[in-house]
């Protein structure tokens, strides 16, 4: 037999094995399909697919569940910022509300409470004394107290004094003239502008004096009581 044909039937034959093991132009590489073109002539031996072929879309692939993970915790974290944020706005909206309605409520109090804990007749002490301490809480309940007994009482006894106070109004009328200083839910500073007469044996006539009192308002069980007085 002629060498050309046996090498042929050895070509067509080896060619044959390959068709028969593996398909031509379609190649499953690590549970993938890769599709290698063949050139116009076929080829005796087509060529295993390279990693290259498909490195492109393994990084997406092997990136992904990473991918998702971040992309879940930042939704997670811009989910709670919103919470938070709203329940801030939340509170600073109640908050803002109980201030403005502690304001007004104070400066009524402060300016109900001025006049009685800041006047007194020495011909029924004990009852002046008494009736202002309502007006009162805390430390300052207890001062005021202490201090009516000790000096102010025997001094107006001895003088016969006799001290009206009253808020100042605007001489065309309105609301007596106060302010609010500073003021929270629980507690409200108040400006007052007080005018006190005085008369005693001290005083030829009736003595008129102009003071700004700041009175601090505290929310108590029963309402705003004053718990501190400071003549300015």
């Amino acid at each position: 037999m002629p060498k050309t044909l046996t090498a042929a039937a050895r070509a067509a034959a080896k060619r044959a094995e390959r068709s028969h093991r593996e398909p031509d132009p379609v190649t499953t590489v690590a549970g993938r399909t890769v599709l290698i073109e063949a050139p116009k002539n076929g080829w005796e031996d087509p060529p295993e697919p390279s990693p290259e072929e498909f490195e492109e879309d393994a990084p997406q692939e092997r990136h992904t569940p990473h991918r998702r993970r971040l992309l879940t915790a930042l939704l997670g974290a811009l989910l709670v910022s919103g919470l938070v944020a709203v329940a801030v706005l939340g509170w600073q909206y109640r908050d803002g509300r109980q201030t403005e309605t502690a304001r007004a409520e104070a400066v009524t109090a402060a300016r109900k409470a001025a006049p009685i804990v800041l006047s007194y007749d020495y011909r029924h002490l004990d009852r002046d004394f008494t009736r202002a301490r309502t007006h009162l809480t805390g430390d300052f309940r207890d001062e005021y107290g202490k201090t009516t007994k000790t000096v102010v009482g025997p001094t107006a006894k001895k003088y016969r004094g006799v001290v009206k106070a009253t808020i100042a109004a605007p001489a065309s009328g309105g609301s007596p003239a106060a302010s609010v200083v500073s003021a929270s839910p629980d507690e409200v500073v108040v400006l007052l502008f007080v005018n006190q007469v005085t008369e005693s044996t001290q005083v030829s006539g009736s003595r008129i004096d102009l003071n700004r009192v700041r009175m601090t308002m505290t929310r108590a069980g029963d309402g705003w009581k004053v718990s501190a007085v400071d003549a300015l």
